[in-house]
């Protein structure tokens, strides 16, 4: 038998982000799911509509 741990309270994290910063995650974001989209389609054994290239990160 294991060592009985008491669980804590969950705690919030409040963090400060840049406008600049959360555009690029949000582009960052758009373009995971445009690569997804174009690797499901492969999956299927269907032709993709366009590849687009991700911008190397700064």
């Amino acid at each position: 038998m294991g060592t009985v741990h008491t669980a804590l309270p969950a705690q919030t994290l409040y963090v400060t982000i840049r406008r600049d910063e959360l555009r690029q995650l949000k582009d960052e974001h758009e373009q995971m799911k445009q690569e997804l989209a174009h690797l499901r389609l492969l999956i299927q054994g269907q032709q993709p509509l366009a590849v687009t290239q991700r911008a190397p990160h700064a």
